[in-house]
């Protein structure tokens, strides 16, 4: 994207990504933590070394919840993201780990992981994991269609081409 992607703004003087996703978080879940350097206010730790990818960065927020119930993990780069997905997942039976799938792809950064699930990427991590990918068969987690309603607000944005394909210009 050639910047930080926490840092865009989806609108002329909007919120930063990584703000607007804090915010969708905080009306639907507590406590929420941001993983990274703090442009959210919210409490924020770092996964060390900085910038592993997003399964390193999952671990270090689960890490620092240290909850023993489901949490939802939520990437920043998901500029239509709203409150209404976030409780759709926090929702959703059963209570193990589910990750929501768009036009059959899994969403591995927007997903809610039972305590089992979090103990498994905190491993995987800790292992020298940089992927989600070897959780695809982990025996907690289930895969499940995003409503059509719902799924626009589950794309990302990894390349300037992405964030105009949504409509929102430039990216700034």
């Amino acid at each position: 994207m050639g910047i930080d992607k926490a840092t865009l703004r989806a609108s002329a003087g909007g919120p930063t990504l990584a703000a607007a996703v804090a915010a969708q978080l905080r009306a639907v879940a507590e406590p929420v933590v941001e993983v990274g350097p703090g442009w959210t206010g919210l409490p924020a730790v770092r996964e060390e070394p900085p910038g592993q990818g997003p399964l390193v960065a999952a671990a270090a927020g689960i890490e620092a919840l240290s909850v023993a119930t489901p949490v939802l993990v939520v990437a920043c780069d998901l500029p239509l993201l709203g409150a209404d997905v976030l409780v759709w997942l926090r929702d959703l039976p059963p209570q193990g780990s589910v990750l929501p799938v768009v036009d059959g792809v899994p969403q591995w950064t927007c997903g809610r992981w039972s305590v089992a699930g979090q103990r498994a990427i905190t491993e995987l991590a800790a292992g020298g994991g940089r992927s989600f990918q070897p959780l695809r068969d982990h025996p907690d987690l289930v895969f499940t269609t995003v409503p059509p309603h719902l799924a626009r607000e589950l794309t990302d944005v990894d390349t300037p081409a992405d964030w105009r394909r949504l409509g929102l210009g430039e990216p700034r």
